[in-house]
């Protein structure tokens, strides 16, 4: 059993969120002991797009000062959209990533890697629709249920949670 009781994961999400790619991976690091923190654009409870509610726990203005151990960004084309607009949450994965710390991001999720400009010479996959705009930030996209590259964890889509909960744990072990 993996045990992360001493890790501090950030989960960045806003409204329109996949539910089980949110909820999934945070149930996964919560049963491993890790302390979780949903970071979002605003500090009100977030929707998912079938749904489930989350509560907040820090803004991304206010998580832009603090580290955390892990990140895990959840699909959604909305909720991916608009983080990746977000400066403060751009400047968090960017910081993060930046530092060798790990990251998960499951479907659309990798658009704000984009943003952060992370990923020239990195291997990742994700919603088969985004593979252009990652191969235009230099990344070399691949068709895979789960892909780690030096710390940073990507999946495809809600069939491939196991494999990506999974490598999570693995990664922030």
């Amino acid at each position: 059993m993996t045990d992360l009781s001493n890790k501090t994961i950030a989960v960045i999400a806003t409204d329109g969120f996949e539910d089980s790619e949110l909820t999934s991976p945070l149930e996964a690091v919560k049963q491993a002991g890790a302390t979780v923190k949903v970071v979002s654009t605003k500090t009100s409870p977030i929707e998912g797009k079938n749904g489930t509610k989350v509560d907040v726990n820090l803004s991304t203005a206010e998580a832009a000062t603090q580290e955390f151990d892990g990140i895990i960004l959840p699909g959604g084309t909305g909720n991916a959209d608009h983080i990746r607009m977000d400066e403060h949450a751009v400047a968090l994965v960017k910081q993060h990533v930046g530092a060798g710390k790990p990251l998960g991001a499951i479907c659309h999720a990798a658009w704000i890697l984009t943003d952060a400009d992370v990923l020239k010479g990195r291997t990742l996959t994700s919603y088969p629709s985004l593979q252009t705009d990652l191969r235009n930030a230099g990344a070399t996209w691949v068709d895979e249920e789960v892909v780690e590259d030096a710390g940073l964890v990507s999946s495809r889509t809600p069939d491939d949670l196991p494999a990506f909960n999974a490598k999570l744990l693995e990664i922030f072990a």
